[in-house]
């Protein structure tokens, strides 16, 4: 009984792990894009707490220059420009709930790259309904990173198309085979998963009969 007990609860385990989500950030994409070109970028803003976020900040990186927003139904957008008129931050805020547990909302706008090859780093601020705020601007390794945008030549882009307002939209092939493997791992898992959950019932089973 205590061994039977022991094998079920290390199946449930390690079906919670393969199941288990990973942590959401803000993020900002495409990841790659043109330099000097005119891109549409997303920034994504998932809820990791359990409370409404109301306001998010985001910083235009070093040679990106802002342009345009589009509206957000239940939101207030704000822009603060330089001493040079150039935008530096986009303020997005919350009329009314905001973006609750459990939710994203996605916000767009459109800019234009740096000329030159560059990392353009995105730093957000993201203020939830206590007062709270989650800074992310800390490198790739930190627990709250900044979203980065790779902006290189367009000719080691790959597969591009350009949309009506010039921007571009394009997969590049190590996106797509980070995409495949991906999914391909998660496939892996998940079958894996029941298989020892299927397993684990039918050993459980065959016990309780004898």
């Amino acid at each position: 009984m205590l061994k039977r007990s022991m094998f079920l609860s290390a199946v449930f385990a390690a079906m919670l792990l393969f199941a288990a989500p990973v942590s959401a950030h803000v993020s900002v994409k495409p990841d790659e894009s043109a330099a000097g070109s005119w891109e549409t970028y997303t920034m994504k803003v998932p809820v990791e707490k359990d409370i409404a976020t109301t306001k998010i900040v985001l910083s235009m990186p070093d040679g990106v220059e802002f342009q345009q927003y589009e509206p957000v139904p239940g939101w207030k957008t704000s822009t603060k420009a330089g001493k040079d008129g150039k935008v530096i931050r986009v303020t997005w805020e919350a009329k009314d709930g905001g973006i609750q547990p459990g939710q994203f909302q996605q916000f767009t706008f459109t800019a234009k790259n740096p000329d030159k090859e560059q990392k353009a780093a995105w730093n957000a601020y993201q203020y939830y309904k206590d007062g709270s705020i989650v800074e992310w601007t800390g490198d790739e390794n930190a627990d709250t990173p900044h979203a980065i945008t790779n902006i290189v030549d367009a000719s080691k882009l790959g597969k591009a198309t350009v949309d009506g307002h010039g921007a571009t939209t394009k997969e590049s092939p190590a996106e797509a085979q980070g995409s495949s493997d991906i999914q391909t791992a998660t496939l892996i898992l998940s079958i894996l998963a029941v298989v020892l959950g299927g397993t684990g019932l039918l050993m459980a089973v065959r016990r309780q009969k004898r």
